[in-house]
């Protein structure tokens, strides 16, 4: 297994936002959180990338437990990720962004490798290489989030983590990005672990998913099993999916 967490609990004071979860991503593989706004699908992953503390519980990367490492630290073990909102940087341009994926490599690799890891990011999202001197802040939500994953991207990292990237989206746009994204996972073999609020298109990118519930891992398995859950169908692929993720 390349990622493990065992009985991951994240934790804000008093509350719970993830509850013992363990889940496990091996090479090559596409697996899926799925869940309602404030499940804790968003914790879980930060908890993993270091961006949380972990309260109980571990993260094992590869073999070693990354557990508590700094993101910094995590990074150069692999681990790219693209949160939600982006993270930008408004006033850098999106060569200047681009780069900055290198940066974990160090400065003597950033600017020898520079070069042909932003061809190949600029062949992956066309429209980024028509617009390498742009500001982020001047870039369309599409062309952000695609100047988000290239940054990620640019590390060549050995999973990488995507936070709910159709989010704001026109369907247009979540198109091509998940054609790229496929387009990597099936031909370069990379691993994804993804949070995606529309479940539909979650469980038609990935081969396992999990199901995610005020904290906790109600359903797992391969994603055509969870396309016959009855749960799954009546909350997360019928007519209740809004309901839950309004927090009805």
């Amino acid at each position: 297994m390349l990622l493990e967490c065992d009985r991951v609990t994240v934790a804000y004071g008093q509350l719970e936002a993830v509850r013992s979860v363990t889940i496990g991503i091996d090479h090559g593989d596409a697996v899926t959180i799925v869940g309602a706004n404030g499940a804790g699908k968003t914790s879980l992953v930060r908890a993993i990338s270091g961006l949380e503390e972990v309260a109980s519980g571990s993260v094992v990367f590869d073999g070693d437990e990354i557990t508590g490492k700094g993101p910094a630290t995590i990074a150069r073990r692999g681990i790219g990720h693209v949160p939600e909102g982006r993270a930008l940087f408004p006033n850098l341009t999106v060569r200047e962004q681009l780069r900055l994926g290198l940066y974990r490599l160090g400065r003597r690799a950033m600017d020898a490798e520079a070069p042909a890891r932003l061809q190949w990011v600029f062949e992956l999202f066309p429209s980024l290489a028509e617009r390498t001197g742009v500001e982020a802040r001047m870039l369309s939500g599409g062309e952000q989030q695609m100047l988000a994953i290239g940054r990620a991207l640019m590390s060549q990292p050995r999973v990488l983590i995507l936070d709910e990237p159709s989010l704001g989206l026109a369907p247009k746009i979540v198109e091509t990005i998940f054609e790229s994204l496929l387009r990597l996972k099936e031909q370069e073999g990379l691993t994804v672990l993804l949070i995606e609020q529309n479940a539909h298109l979650a469980l038609d990118f990935a081969e396992r998913a999990y199901v995610l519930e005020r904290g906790e891992v109600v359903e797992s398995g391969s994603t055509a099993e969870l396309r016959g859950s009855e749960r799954v169908t009546e909350i997360y692929l019928g007519t209740g999916e809004s309901e839950v993720a309004a927090g009805v």
